[in-house]
């Protein structure tokens, strides 16, 4: 990632972006399943998790307590999760769904199952040094605090707005904009980077913002 000029303000999106799944998330249910009765191949888990996360509605609620959005978050991924086993017919196979779900809630907060970009420290030292602000605009839960913390780049971020608790997701103008007014910041004075087309190419690119596509996909011939 580099830039020719500079803007007020680059916002990047999280995951997919800064940082991405080890493995994969169906790897990472297998393994944690296996100790709950649940034998199943990852492609396959991984292949139900993604049905299921594209059939759940956003990760965004209309309510204000961050007390009763952490609930919901939880509620959210619950359900996606409990629809991934349900979809392969492995979900009363689990001697204790519930305690496994929590465990594994519990463990994307860490650092474990995340792996930062090769390109994503130098790139975020360089803009500091050039004194560019930075942001993160994410459909992400509250839990992306702690995982910032413990992948060490949360120093980088003067704001992290998610859809959890703005009330909408990208790509929603709202989600935009509200990241903007932080920095008292124009759009066409920011820029935002992103692994999504929809999401955030054109999600940013609707309120005026310069944006940039990243592949992170493997092209192959």
């Amino acid at each position: 990632m580099s830039i020719n000029y500079q803007p007020k303000v680059i916002f990047l999106d999280a995951v997919g972006t800064i940082f991405g799944v080890k493995n994969s998330v169906g790897d990472i249910y297998t393994k944690l399943a296996k100790k709950y009765g649940v034998n199943r191949e990852a492609e396959i888990i991984n292949h139900y998790f993604y049905q299921a996360f594209k059939n759940s509605s956003p990760l965004a609620f209309e309510e204000e307590n961050e007390e009763k959005i952490k609930d919901l978050e939880f509620q959210w991924w619950q359900n996606v999760t409990y629809n991934t086993f349900h979809q392969n017919e492995t979900i009363n196979d689990f001697t204790d769904f519930n305690t496994f779900f929590i465990e594994l809630y519990n463990y994307f907060k860490t650092s474990q199952p995340w792996v930062i970009y090769d390109d994503v420290i130098p790139s975020l030292n360089q803009w500091q040094k050039q004194g560019i602000e930075l942001g993160i605009i994410s459909n992400f839960d509250t839990r992306i605090y702690d995982v910032l913390d413990n992948l060490n780049l949360r120093q980088y971020f003067q704001t992290i707005t998610i859809s959890s608790l703005t009330g909408v997701a990208k790509p929603e103008d709202k989600i935009f904009l509200t990241a903007l007014a932080q920095h008292n910041c124009q759009p066409e004075n920011a820029w935002y980077i992103g692994d999504s087309v929809k999401e955030d190419y054109w999600g940013g690119k609707s309120v005026g913002m310069q944006c940039f596509w990243l592949n992170r996909k493997k092209v192959t011939n």
